[in-house]
Formats: structure tokens, C-alpha cells, sequence
């Protein structure tokens, strides 16, 4: 194991420093500057680590900020500063550019939605919830089966996917307690889960990362508000939801027609529970009706961690909770975002395929295909950090995209691609979780997997034809 993960370190490594040290004029990439030259090194090298894992994804993004203050950044080395290329965009990079990933408003983004998972788990919001709503659903199979999907997919739409799934299989433990060994109902519902929990982050800004990266490109003209992905979402989710929840009947048939639960939940009480039921309440209302008030998806996000940590509900045990390994990954996805925009790298990666000779439609097919098989084998956050910004390079150098919904629909189709990625045990977090609990196996998740990622494009596809 150790003799693997140094091999890929070295192959990580490796590579990227071959590639640094070979002459510009060598490269299949024609006029790249010298900046551009030592950023596509970077940008080999994350791939690289982001896809073979010999360290934690976390850190290779730190790596990159690193490497791209000290390689490119206007206070790096004096070696690295000593020649520039003499190219309108190839000069150095303001290092307050690259630092300022850290403090990016999707960093903040994912700071509230954070806080809102640590005080609703905190005071049992989650869990009780959860309780309470699965009553309705009666006691067959298939419906507390449908029950969960629709639970665990809501909350994932606003609470990070790997939290959710955490509470969801916590109560589904009392539920498989009362079922014989071997019944196939055990691999449905836990499977259901994973699935509902990456599918119904798809439905808005912040409930999966490729999303909030794919907002990062859409400004200015482009933007879309919270209600406005929605729009796009929400119909896509249920449509494979509801797909997914015959597939697994179908896949996993069980002989019972009936499992006894007892559910039973209630809220707890307090000034403080209450004002973590009106705030997780206020703050998706808010996110809801931006058109109405005024503040961006961002501002809200900041409300919940200001109220939060006023009033003690958060204190420094639970801002310890917050995953900040998801922010340090995210933040060094948008500084090579950010280094790619400045130096020109993204446009001259774009225009390195002659995309004249190609049609719209099979732009963004092969984009979201190449998206969703890399978000197989590796972080869908990573996959959209590296293929966002020449996915939106590409848009804006192809007036033809228009007729597949441009940059919106282009980098729309992109981040759904990356959160359909979900055939493997790694490929996300829920499905880790779901396969550490041992009543699935990898097998499940290829199968179950491999279905919804085909249909969920086909379905994508559908939509752009029908919408164009």
C-alpha cells in the first residue's frame, strides 16, 4: 500500500515537472506564455493528485495555492519573477488574487450551509424531523423506501450530502433491525440513500459542490438566482428520483409486504431549539425569494453562522465540526479557476480544439460524457474544479453554443454531469458512507450506479433539446 501510494506521488509529481521542463516552443499548445507554461505544470499535477490520491484531496489544493503564489503570483520567488512572457494576459498574477480564493462568497456559501447542518444535528432537528416525517409513508417496503429518498433528497437539497446521509442511515438502522438476513429490501433502502442524497443536491446552489462552482462562472449576464436553478433542478431530480425508486424495486425484489417501525419523535424545547428551528426555517425562505429582498444566495449564507454563534448555539466545539477539508478543497479549485481566467491558460486549453468542426449539441455531450466518467473515479468537486473553467472558456469562445443554452446551459449541464458520477464506493462521500455500513457491496453501486448516470444524461440531453 505504501509502495502504491508513493508510485502515484511520483507519477503525480513526476509528470507535471517533465512537462515544466520542457521548452514552450515543444508543446502541442501554440504561443503559450511562460506563466501559462508553469500553470499548465499546476494544472497537470492536480489532475494528477486529484485522480490517483497518493494525499488527501484537501491538500493538493493547498499545494496549488501554494505553487501558484510562489511560481506566478507577483510576490513569488524573485527566480520565478526574474522573466515574464510579453503576452497582453501572461503576466504575473496579484497574489491577493489567488489568496482571495480563501474568502470566496462560495466558500461563505458552504459556511452556512455547514452551520445549519451542526445546530439542526445539535439540537435534533434533523433526526426528529425526519422521524416525524416518515410516519406518512405507512409500513410497506417500497413506500418507506420512497419515504427515505424523499426525506434524505430534501435535506440534501440545503445541508451538505455527506451530513444527511450520516442521519439518514442512523435511522434506517431501527427499520433493517426488523428484517430477516439476505431480505433484498436490506440493499434497497440502504442504497437509496446514497442515491437520493447525491441526486437531490442537483437540485439547488448549494446542496453540491460542482453546483457552487459552476455559479462561480455564471455572473453578470449569465447569473441565475436560487429559484432560477430550481427551476432547472427541482424537475430533473424528481424525474430521477422517481426513476431510481422503480430501479430499485425492480433490482432488489423483497417478499415482505409489510415492516413494523416505531418512530417515534419529538422536537425539543427551548429558546435556543426555537430560534434553530425559525433561523434553518428563515434562511431557506430567504434563499427562496432573493427577487424579493435584494441579498444574493451569499449574504443570506452569512445570517445562520451571525445568529448562530450570538446566541451559543455555535461555539468553538462546534465551529471545530465545520469541514473545513471541503473549504480548503473548494478554495484551491477557485484559484486555479481564477489562475486560468487571468493568465489566459483556460481560453488558449479551449482553443486548442478546433471546435468550428464540431456542433453544439456534440460540445456539450462530449463535455458533460468526459465530466461524469471522470466524477466517477474521483471527487465530483475536483472533476468540476477542473473542467469548469474550460467548459466556460469554451462557451465563450462559441457563439454557436447559443443554441444549447450557451454558457448557462453548457456549465448547467457540466455540474449535473459531475454529481452524477456515483458507480464506486469513492466516487462521493454518501456512497462511501452507505458501503462502510456492509450490507451493500462495490457490485450494488456499479450496477445501481452505472443505470442512473446513463439515464440521468439521457435525461439532461432530453432537456436541452426540448428547451432549445
Amino acid at each position: 500500500m505504501v509502495n502504491a501510494r508513493f508510485t502515484k506521488l511520483l507519477v503525480s509529481l513526476g509528470l507535471p515537472l517533465l512537462l515544466l521542463l520542457l521548452p514552450t516552443d515543444w508543446l502541442p499548445i501554440a504561443n503559450l506564455t511562460l506563466i501559462q507554461h508553469r500553470l499548465l505544470a499546476i494544472f497537470l499535477m492536480a489532475a494528477l493528485l486529484w485522480v490517483l490520491e497518493p494525499v488527501p484531496v484537501f491538500s493538493t489544493s493547498l499545494l496549488i495555492i501554494t505553487l501558484q503564489l510562489v511560481m506566478i503570483s507577483d510576490k513569488g520567488l524573485h527566480w520565478f519573477r526574474g522573466e515574464t512572457a510579453h503576452h497582453p494576459r501572461g503576466e504575473l498574477i496579484p497574489y491577493t488574487d489567488i489568496l482571495s480564493a480563501f474568502s470566496s462568497p462560495i466558500i461563505i456559501l458552504f459556511m452556512g450551509g455547514f452551520s445549519l447542518a451542526i445546530a439542526a444535528s445539535k439540537y435534533e432537528l434533523d433526526i426528529n424531523l425526519a422521524r416525524v416525517l416518515l410516519k406518512p409513508f405507512g409500513k410497506h417496503p417500497k413506500f418507506i423506501m420512497l419515504g427515505l429518498m424523499l426525506i434524505t433528497a430534501v435535506f440534501s437539497m440545503f445541508m451538505s450530502n455527506t451530513a444527511t446521509t450520516v442521519m439518514m442511515l442512523a435511522l434506517l438502522a431501527p427499520i433493517l433491525s426488523v428484517l430477516p438476513k439476505g431480505d433484498p429490501a436490506i440493499k434497497a433502502l440502504v442504497l437509496c440513500i446514497p442515491v437520493a442524497a447525491n441526486t437531490g443536491g442537483i437540485a439547488t446552489p448549494i446542496g453540491t459542490p460542482p453546483n457552487a462552482i459552476a455559479l462561480q462562472y455564471l455572473t453578470g449576464e449569465y447569473s441565475i438566482s436560487f429559484l432560477g436553478w430550481m427551476q432547472m433542478g427541482l424537475p430533473f431530480v424528481v424525474i430521477q428520483l422517481a426513476f431510481a425508486w422503480w430501479l430499485l424495486q425492480r433490482l432488489f425484489r423483497s417478499p415482505q409486504t409489510e415492516i413494523t417501525l416505531a418512530l417515534e419523535g419529538k422536537f425539543l424545547r427551548g429558546w435556543q431549539a426555537y430560534t434553530v428551528y425559525a433561523t434553518f426555517a428563515l434562511t431557506i425562505a430567504l434563499w427562496l425569494t432573493t427577487s424579493l429582498h435584494g441579498m444574493n444566495t451569499y449574504v443570506v449564507a452569512v445570517i445562520p453562522l451571525a445568529l448562530f454563534t450570538l446566541t451559543g448555539i455555535m461555539g468553538k466545539a462546534e465551529l471545530k465540526l465545520i469541514n473545513w477539508d471541503v473549504l480548503w478543497l473548494v478554495a484551491g479549485g477557485i484559484a486555479m479557476g481564477i489562475a486560468l481566467d487571468e493568465t489566459g491558460l483556460a481560453a488558449a486549453l479551449a482553443h486548442a480544439v478546433d471546435y468550428s468542426v464540431l456542433t453544439a449539441m456534440t460540445v456539450l455531450v462530449t463535455l458533460s460524457i468526459i465530466c461524469w466518467l471522470m466524477a466517477n473515479f474521483m471527487s465530483n468537486t475536483a472533476t468540476a474544479n477542473l473542467l469548469m473553467p474550460i467548459a466556460a472558456a469554451i462557451a465563450a469562445s462559441m457563439p454557436s453554443l447559443v443554441n444549447v443554452g450557451g454558457m448557462q446551459g453548457l456549465l448547467v449541464v457540466v455540474a449535473f454531469s459531475a454529481s452524477l458520477g456515483m458507480i464506486l464506493p469513492v466516487s462521493t462521500p454518501p456512497n462511501s458512507l452507505a458501503y462502510s455500513t456492509g450490507f451493500i457491496d462495490s457490485r450494488d453501486l456499479v450496477k445501481v450506479g452505472t443505470i442512473l448516470g446513463i439515464s440521468g444524461l439521457g435525461l439532461v440531453y432530453a432537456a436541452v433539446l426540448a428547451l432549445t
